[in-house]
């Protein structure tokens, strides 16, 4: 990449932090109340913000995912951060994205929206940007921000389970992010909860988001109407005449409104979702699960029948505290959030 690393790539403000003091040992040593910016990688877009101390997104920015070339990304982030330093002294970066990082956050292992494969991006971006960076799953993030500024404030031991496309997971657990010992913990969504079931994009079969997920929903929404059930009118109606268009999203929007079947289909996907937080209980034992995703949209309509079913099959029920469910309080801008923070802190709260 020597194009990228001339000068004619987009010249950044200077660091904050002593230029004499390796950048590995910064790391473990950032300010706490130093701004940090937060870059949270999808699979459509990278969203980035200043965060400080507080939690507060004090500036945002954001660009196309470059497709799945690895390098056209760096660009992006170098892009972003470059803007967003032009009114903020930036301390660190905390990058976010799907995949699997290894265990001291240096490289990416892979990731399923680009073309990361064992990637060492933590030195090449540190070289770039001149700053502490560090790497992070996105569910990772999204909960720690839970745990620091969101619903999980003052919870030890903390789940947090992300309903989108499919199902991500994570734990903070005693004031640090459980990332297990490969670095892989809270895959959550690849439990089998129903043997022989629908296929999974993992190649198993009766994965959890498989059947609590909005790609789920859309899923058996377009099955009913499909059989020409008289109760997926409103549904056909309101996707333009063809089954395919049916989304996750357009079922939770009808189902708001008031629409029965919608909330029918969407009370079926809170008592996969009770059940696997029941199993889940029994593993772990959280005090508190935050539901998170798009589909958490939706609110009590899925909240409350996750809530029952977890009830009716938590292990040992009657005779033990039962963990909380709650709803995620920090929307799409906790991966952000939790990103910009850990990079903050990341000396003692991720490993």
């Amino acid at each position: 990449m020597p194009q990228f690393r001339s000068s004619s790539r987009p010249r950044l403000r200077p660091p904050v932090v002593d230029s004499k003091v390796p950048w590995a040992a910064r790391r473990s040593h950032l300010g706490r109340r130093g701004l940090a910016i937060g870059i949270d990688i999808g699979g459509t877009k990278v969203a980035a913000g200043v965060v400080d101390a507080d939690g507060r997104v004090l500036a945002e920015a954001r660009r196309s995912t470059p497709g799945s070339d690895p390098r056209a990304v760096e660009r992006t982030i170098v892009e972003l951060v470059d803007e967003l330093s032009q009114d903020h002294r930036i301390a660190s970066v905390g990058i976010g994205a799907a995949g699997w990082m290894d265990l001291d956050g240096s490289t990416v292992l892979f990731s399923p929206h680009l073309a990361w494969r064992n990637e060492p991006l933590r030195e090449s971006l540190e070289n770039l940007l001149r700053r502490p960076v560090l790497l992070t799953n996105d569910a990772d993030a999204a909960a720690w921000a839970e745990w620091r500024f969101g619903a999980g404030q003052g919870e030890s031991r903390l789940v947090c389970i992300t309903l989108g496309t499919g199902i991500g997971g994570a734990m903070v657990m005693d004031g640090r992010v459980e990332r297990g010992r490969y670095g892989v913990a809270g895959e959550f969504g690849h439990q089998i909860i129903f043997p022989g079931g629908h296929r999974c994009e993992c190649g198993n079969r009766g994965c959890w988001e498989q059947y609590a997920s909005g790609n789920a929903l859309g899923r058996e929404a377009r099955q009913l109407v499909k059989t020409n059930s008289p109760e997926g009118r409103r549904l056909l109606e309101k996707s333009g005449g063809t089954a395919e268009s049916i989304t996750g999203a357009a079922v939770t929007a009808l189902a708001l409104e008031g629409d029965a079947t919608s909330i029918e289909l969407i009370a079926d996907q809170g008592e996969w979702l009770g059940l696997g937080l029941a199993n889940l209980a029994a593993a772990l034992d959280p005090g508190m699960f935050v539901i998170g995703g798009g589909l958490c949209d939706a609110g009590d309509l899925l909240a409350g029948p996750a809530r029952e079913t977890f009830a009716r099959n938590l292990t040992g029920r009657g005779f033990r505290p039962m963990a909380r469910i709650a709803l995620a309080a920090l929307g799409p801008r906790a991966g952000m959030i939790g990103a910009a923070d850990l990079s903050r802190v990341s000396g003692r709260a991720y490993s």
